[in-house]
């Protein structure tokens, strides 16, 4: 754990936080002082994403890996077999199986979660960019959970 009584003497440059609270908040101003970037709790987001795409799914009752897997098995078939015809050159039998398989449910449960974190990353970003007062991660993570509650609540018309 990082505290105020040792965040000075650490030299990283960027901190991944990968635990609850690894950074007392006396750390956290230490730590923006100094200019470190500390990235905040990702494995606890990627846990809980997963739980959240896998909880729709499960209500929803469709199962990713079915979505297009067939659809995309053939296309990767199809494909192969032009770049073979037009190559000349036929393709190992085991590159073929692995190229034609497609994405089992796991993978595209993963893409999803890959593309809501590098979505939030960006959205986080932004709001540092346009607002130069917020110098840290966390804080424009703050800034934007607070916007989407405030966003959720006005659509429910509990904000005028």
């Amino acid at each position: 754990m990082i505290h105020g009584g040792n965040a000075d003497r650490v030299k990283a440059k960027i901190i991944g936080e990968a635990a609850n609270g690894p950074l007392t908040p006396e750390a956290d101003e230490i730590l923006n002082a100094k200019g470190v970037i500390v990235a905040g709790h990702v494995p606890e987001r990627r846990w809980c994403n997963r739980f959240i795409l896998r909880m729709v799914k499960n209500l929803s009752h469709v199962r990713y890996g079915r979505l297009g897997k067939r659809f995309d098995e053939n296309m990767n078939i199809h494909i192969l077999s032009v770049i073979e015809e037009m190559t000349g050159r036929k393709v190992n039998e085991q590159e073929r199986k692995f190229i034609a398989h497609g994405a089992d449910e796991v993978d595209l449960v993963y893409s999803g979660l890959e593309e809501t974190m590098i979505a939030a990353l960006h959205e986080v970003r932004d709001v540092m960019n346009q607002n130069k007062d917020i110098k840290d991660m966390r804080t424009a993570a703050y800034v934007c959970a607070i916007n989407k509650v405030g966003v959720a609540y006005e659509s429910l018309g509990i904000f005028p």
